[in-house]
């Protein structure tokens, strides 16, 4: 099947062929056609599957076709301002032709010329709830002819707590309007939002709770104290074109930002208490080559679109399998191939049972020849037999130091 079964508008065509766009994604293949019919639909797919265009490209198919009244018709509310900025990018790509405008709105910056773009007219709005809502309370923005609403990353909004701004949002719309809710993953909470908000939905669903297949998935077992210099030997000694590292803490993201550009690295970091400004400009130069090395926090692990990154770098490991599907998700994007490697502690032993249902196979451990950590190295995999009946044996033993220097990496497949 190609994009040419939907009859886009010539100019949305032109611009899939310019972009290298030929044949839909599972999830597009599936929802595109609905939504241009007008259902309300539940999208769900795993991260980097294009889940943008499946409703960015109907929503511009169906606004092409009306004169453009440059009246908010279609609302899509993101839970990032990286996100919301990268889908307006996207917007920006297939509408160059069209008589379209759009607009983001998110905090963080002046709210003057986000209510200067509204006063010109938009078509499209692209928003955070909060900045929305507090356009909304002085009068700034008009959303009572709005007919398509859009909940991207519906669990991420959940876990932001933004359900109680969703709702005043809501209560600001017609009554009689499209609704789309699209994400990765689907807790009850999600589950009971969109009860009663879908109207006799179609729901499509695409392989969601599982991590992309052309990642490989890598687990290193080390001391808490020997991750810096796991994390550089790692760095130095793999071919490592392009890494986001993910830390747990804006301060640690931070620091270890500082410390590898101290040892030589071209490093950057974006975390929450940068102010918006920065954080673009550190995104930026990621994805223009400025820098080869991200480190973030998991604000990063949604709505971060750089093509070709080639790891993915758990510093610390994440809360939960779904965080570790979307934070992995960052690379083997566009059906590209890529590298997650994880740093695990005695202290993940539940997280790595946890990842084992997710990827659904025994992990896959490395134990990086790195001085000083062979003594830790044990203690976690003593601590994580507690987590496995079936333990199989390394394919062979190192023996001796100078064995192990000879052989930087040997890889070991154990049941958990």
């Amino acid at each position: 099947m190609s994009f040419t079964s939907f009859n886009f508008n010539r100019h949305i065509s032109e611009a899939l062929k310019r972009y290298g766009y030929v044949s839909p994604t599972p999830i597009q293949h599936k929802a595109i056609q609905p939504v241009l019919d007008g259902r309300d639909l539940l999208g769900l797919a795993q991260t980097g599957t294009g889940k943008t265009a499946a409703f960015v490209l109907p929503i511009l198919q169906r606004l092409s076709v009306n004169p453009s009244s440059h009246s908010i018709q279609s609302l899509i509310i993101a839970p990032t301002r990286e996100l919301a900025e990268q889908i307006h990018t996207y917007i920006g790509k297939f509408s160059t032709n069209l008589d379209l405008h759009s607009c983001v709105i998110y905090g963080g910056v002046s709210k003057e010329a986000q209510v200067n773009k509204l006063r010109r007219g938009v078509d499209v709005v692209i928003a955070c709830p909060g900045r929305l809502l507090d356009l909304a309370h002085d009068g700034a923005v008009n959303l009572s002819a709005v007919h398509t609403l859009v909940l991207d990353e519906a669990d991420q909004m959940l876990d932001r707590g933004f359900l109680p701004d969703i709702k005043r949002i809501i209560k600001l719309l017609p009554a009689r309007r499209q609704n789309l809710v699209f994400s990765a993953t689907m807790p009850t909470e999600v589950r009971s939002l969109i009860n009663g908000l879908l109207v006799n939905p179609v729901e499509v669903t695409a392989d969601h709770t599982k991590p992309l297949t052309k990642i490989s998935h890598t687990f290193y077992r080390v001391d808490k104290q020997q991750k810096n210099q796991l994390l550089r030997s790692i760095l130095t000694e793999e071919k490592v074109d392009t890494a986001i590292v993910f830390t747990k803490t804006k301060y640690k993201a931070r620091s270890l930002a500082q410390r590898l550009e101290k040892q030589g690295f071209k490093a950057t970091s974006i975390q929450g208490n940068l102010s918006q400004q920065k954080r673009q400009q550190a995104l930026d130069g990621f994805k223009k080559g400025r820098y080869d090395i991200l480190v973030a926090t998991d604000i990063a692990a949604r709505g971060i679109d750089v093509a070709g990154i080639s790891h993915i770098i758990n510093y610390d490991m994440p809360g939960t399998a779904e965080a570790y599907t979307h934070r992995t998700g960052r690379t083997g994007r566009a059906n590209q191939s890529g590298e997650a490697l994880t740093f695990t502690t005695v202290e993940d032993g539940k997280m790595i049972v946890s990842l084992k249902r997710a990827l659904g196979k025994a992990l896959v451990y490395k134990d990086h020849a790195v001085a000083d950590i062979t003594a830790s190295l044990h203690k976690a995999h003593d601590t994580e037999k507690n987590y496995s009946d079936t333990i199989r044996k390394p394919h062979r033993k190192m023996r001796g130091k100078r064995s192990s220097q000879r052989n930087r990496m040997a890889a070991f497949d154990f049941g958990l």
